[in-house]
Parts: structure tokens; C-alpha cells; sequence
């Protein structure tokens, strides 16, 4: 079974601005002639590297909820010119909404278990495409 890793996305206030600046990285990689892969670098590696590599996503927090997950990719240690640890989490670009789900501020990254996961909001069944304001108020009201 999966593991995946939550954390907070600071300096975002939706999935679509998440997504805005997903694609605008991706771009300027494309104009240097790198490769179009989305990296997130962190500080601490995840030592349970097999388990989350085995399907796991990064899920994101964004104003106090989870509500939206990246497949990883790979995850890649590396020493930095200052000599600090730290890896980068290759991410595939594309976000899936996720049903909202109350998280409290932390530092870092935790482990998510699979069961803990919130589920994915269907995009055929229309939801992906309300605005996140409207999707945490009908979440809220228990409509979706």
C-alpha cells in the first residue's frame, strides 16, 4: 500500500494558483532547455523512500485544508553548495483536487497513510471544475 507525504503550500491561496504557478515553472524550464519536470525541494529526506515511490502523492495544504495531490515521481537527495541536506520531490505537474480535509499548521512534511488520504473529487463528475471557495463551502454543508 501507498505512503504519501502532506504538506503546507505557503504563499497559495487556491488549487488555481497552485496550478498557475506549477505551470509557469514549467515554462520558464521549458525556455532554459530543461527537462519540463516539476522538483519541490525540501530539507529532510524521506527515509521510507520504496513505500511512498509505490504509487504515493504529495498532498498539499492550502488554507488549513488538504485539497489537492501530486503523484511522486522520484525522490532525489542532494547536498547543497552550503553543505545543508536536503531532496528534491519530482512531481507529476498535473494537480487532482481532493476533498477537503481540516489539517493544522506544522513545519516540514508528515507521512500519510493511504487510509488517512482524502479522497479524490471525481473531474467527471464536474466538481474539480467548481471554484475551491465554492467546493469548501458545499464540502462544509456535507453536498459534496
Amino acid at each position: 500500500m501507498a505512503l504519501h507525504l502532506v504538506k503546507l503550500c505557503v504563499g497559495v491561496d487556491s488549487v488555481e494558483d497552485l496550478q498557475a504557478w506549477i505551470d509557469f515553472r514549467q515554462a520558464e524550464r521549458r525556455e532554459r532547455g530543461e527537462p519540463a519536470e516539476q522538483v519541490h525541494t525540501t530539507r529532510m529526506v524521506p527515509t521510507r523512500r520504496d513505500e511512498i515511490l509505490d504509487g504515493g502523492s504529495l498532498y498539499w495544504v492550502i488554507k488549513g485544508a488538504i485539497v489537492a495531490r501530486q503523484r511522486l515521481i522520484d525522490i532525489r537527495p542532494f547536498t547543497d553548495a552550503g553543505g545543508i541536506k536536503r531532496c528534491h520531490l519530482v512531481l507529476d505537474p498535473t494537480l487532482q483536487p481532493t476533498r477537503p480535509q481540516p489539517r493544522r499548521p506544522f513545519q516540514g512534511w508528515r507521512y500519510l497513510k493511504a487510509d488517512d488520504a482524502p479522497a479524490d473529487i471525481r473531474r467527471d463528475a464536474g466538481a474539480a471544475d467548481i471554484p475551491e471557495a465554492m467546493r469548501r463551502e458545499l464540502a462544509e454543508l456535507c453536498l459534496i
